[in-house]
């Protein structure tokens, strides 16, 4: 077994995380950590329990500590879940000793950080023998995007190896849960929608075309086709659901495309790796799905679902299609995991 940490264990992706890691075959919670409010504390008497599953009876025990490396011993991999403004501090110093699975956004964008979808780009890994060389660790730092653009890239990445994508149009209906249990007030969501989300639509509009770019052993370049995202917090629990028009250099056959979409398979499907979803996309051919409520937790939340694939007429060479995605499983703290399944594997 693999003992691991996680950081920032309190909050709802920290939550996320002992959920996912609780029967893991391969990684062991053997260190928790959040505030110095919280250190000292049994898990169960530290964290308010958001999740509607009940607390691991693995974890209820674990003394929770300060999120310092000084103060967690003897573990492998750190997943953390850190706000970025603390991670942006405290990433670095756990990455001197040991392998950080980053959920954050601090060091998604620097230039020797893998920012990684397993499915779509593992040959970014290969940058952390320059992270390590450049900051002289033992460790290092691997990050998973930004959640929206998880579950549009994975999409994508099918489409993008087959066609040439000319421009991507999204508009984005995201839950609640993404911004934390605190993070919008019950006024401000209920019989309302926000058409605002801080920061959002810049990182889908980078990440997207980041993690589609070319590695060339030192840098990415990233894919030259223009992603225009719109982004809106709507009162939906879990499940972001995202309407995806793209326009493409040639025609393309509604049918070919979905089997593009079924056919779809990564690196974790082919290493059979514990937490990669059989099939990275799965499409619905109902008329009203794919639905958040119906299919975030589809193959446990890690697969995303797309529906109502069909041309629009309205432009030449164009395909629109609905998606949805489990924001705090594929997007958030499924994603750092099975982005350290892979490292297990391979590195």
């Amino acid at each position: 077994m693999v003992n691991v940490g996680i950081l920032g264990a309190t909050g709802m992706v920290g939550q996320r995380f002992i959920q996912l890691l609780a029967d893991h075959p391969k990684f062991e919670i053997t260190a928790l950590t959040a505030s110095a409010r919280s250190a000292g504390k049994k898990y169960e008497d530290a964290a308010t329990w958001y999740l509607d599953s009940k607390i691991p009876e693995s974890v209820k025990d674990i003394t929770v500590v300060d999120t310092d490396p000084d103060e967690v011993k003897d573990v492998d991999i750190v997943f953390s879940a850190l706000p970025a403004s603390t991670a942006a501090v405290v990433e670095p110093k756990f990455a001197r000793s040991c392998i950080v699975a980053s959920n954050a956004s601090a060091m998604r964008m620097e230039p020797d950080v893998p920012l990684v979808i397993p499915e779509v780009n593992p040959e970014h890994f290969d940058m952390v023998e320059i992270q390590q060389k450049n900051r002289e660790w033992d460790g290092f730092v691997v990050t998973n995007p930004n959640c929206t653009t998880i579950a549009l890239t994975i999409t994508l990445k099918p489409l993008y190896d087959r066609y040439d994508i000319k421009r991507v149009y999204v508009s984005t209906m995201q839950a609640v849960s993404g911004a934390g249990y605190n993070g919008v007030p019950s006024m401000a969501i209920v019989d309302n929608l926000v058409p605002f989300i801080g920061e959002e639509e810049e990182k889908i509009e980078t990440e997207t075309r980041y993690l589609l770019g070319d590695y060339d052993g030192e840098t990415v370049t990233p894919a030259s086709f223009g992603v225009s995202a719109s982004c809106h917090r709507v009162g939906v629990v879990d499940g972001h659901t995202e309407a995806v028009f793209i326009e493409f250099e040639e025609d393309l056959e509604v049918d070919d495309v979905k089997k593009s979409f079924n056919k779809f398979k990564g690196l974790p499907q082919k290493l059979n790796l514990y937490s990669a979803p059989i099939n990275p996309i799965v499409v619905r051919e109902e008329e009203n799905r794919p639905q958040p409520r119906m299919d975030r937790n589809t193959d446990k939340g890690m697969a995303v679902t797309v529906g109502r694939v069909r041309k629009d007429d309205a432009f030449d060479n164009s395909l629109r299609y609905v998606l949805v995605g489990h924001n705090t499983i594929r997007g958030a703290a499924g994603a750092s995991i099975l982005n350290a399944e892979l490292i297990s594997e391979i590195m």
